[in-house]
Formats: C-alpha cells, sequence, structure tokens
C-alpha cells in the first residue's frame, strides 16, 4: 500500500451548559441526540475547510468520509448519538456525493481502525471524543509511541484536528494536532497532552 492519511474529527457541538440549546435535527425537529445550531454552522465549516480546496495541505479533501453509525439496529448502544453523521454529512455530500460511510459504530473501533488502514490516500472519520483518544488513536498507532499525541480529548473542545500520516503500510506514523480556528471563539491553542 501507498501513503495513507488519517484525519480524525470529534463530532460538533451538542446541547450542554456551553452551547445551550436543544437538539435539532436536519429536519428541524428538536431531538437530544442531535447538533445544535452552532454544531451544524461547524459541520458547514468542516464542508468548506476539507471539501473546497480551502485547507491547503494541511487539510487535505478526503476520498473516504467514516462516521459512527446514528442507527445501531438491535443492540442499541445507550451511548451512541446521531452528532457524527450529522457533524460528518455535508462534508461527505459535498466530496463523494453519498452520506458518510457508517458502517461501524460506537464500540467497534476496531473493526473501524482495521478498514481505514487498508485503503490508501486520505481518509477522514468524525467520531465520539471518548473514544478517539481512549480506543481510536491507541489501535492506530498499534503501539507506536508518539509523544505529542494528547491522551485525553478535551471536552468543550470541537475545533480540533488530529493528523495522522504515514508513507507505506507498516511504516511509523507523523502525527500534527491542527486547530483551524473556524467559527468564533475556536481557539489556535492545540489541547493539552493530558493522562
Amino acid at each position: 500500500m501507498a501513503n495513507l492519511t488519517v484525519l480524525i474529527i470529534r463530532h460538533a457541538e451538542k446541547p450542554g451548559p456551553t452551547w445551550p440549546g436543544d437538539g435539532t435535527a436536519s429536519d428541524r425537529s428538536e431531538d437530544p441526540e442531535s447538533l445544535v445550531i452552532r454544531g451544524w454552522q461547524r459541520s458547514g465549516a468542516w464542508a468548506a475547510l476539507f471539501g473546497g480546496k480551502f485547507g491547503g495541505r494541511d487539510y487535505p479533501c478526503p476520498a473516504a468520509i467514516y462516521a459512527a453509525n446514528p442507527d445501531p439496529g438491535g443492540d442499541a448502544n445507550p451511548d451512541v448519538s446521531k452528532r457524527p453523521f450529522e457533524t460528518a454529512t455535508p462534508l461527505a455530500a459535498k466530496v463523494t456525493n453519498a452520506p458518510p460511510v457508517a458502517t461501524f459504530g460506537l464500540g467497534q473501533e476496531q473493526a473501524l481502525v482495521t478498514k481505514i488502514t487498508e485503503v490508501e490516500g486520505v481518509v477522514l472519520v468524525c467520531w465520539e471524543h471518548k473514544a478517539i483518544a481512549r480506543t481510536i488513536v491507541p489501535l492506530l498507532l498499534g503501539g507506536q509511541k508518539i509523544p505529542d499525541v494528547p491522551k485525553k480529548w478535551d471536552g468543550a473542545r470541537f475545533d480540533v484536528v488530529f493528523r495522522f500520516d504515514r508513507d507505506a503500510a507498516g511504516a511509523p506514523w507523523a502525527f500534527r494536532q491542527l486547530c483551524p480556528c473556524l467559527l468564533s471563539g475556536d481557539s489556535a491553542d492545540p489541547m493539552p497532552l493530558g493522562e
């Protein structure tokens, strides 16, 4: 396999003390598992950044976009939300003219990482922040130690991109934490390493 870039973003803003207001589904109905209005704005900003060629080399256009499955079916996970899928939908529509790939859900991170590391090019993953830091990143690195990768995703941050690059299958990963400052109030400061 040739080179691979994996871009990882957290779902956009949700109902809570920082961003008041109800979650709103794409059909405008109230839904506590959906994004708030600012989250929908961020999902559009991600689409413009990654899909509009505004991001330059730091933010390449992905060929494949994965988001956590919003409908796990019979074995429903109480932690499942629609937010990762909603966040990635405008970008997927712009880039692939299809919805995000939602083959995997929360708890299926091993299968997700196995799938995305089998491809080449640029892949974007939109997921729940705790699972990104706790599961996806360690699985992706496969034991490789990169000292500047945060061990925890700051729960107040919706504005960060984790970028992993490798030259070939089995090659070591390079990592960058990117802060594009897309919306007012976004921070240019990287997240701390955490524990």
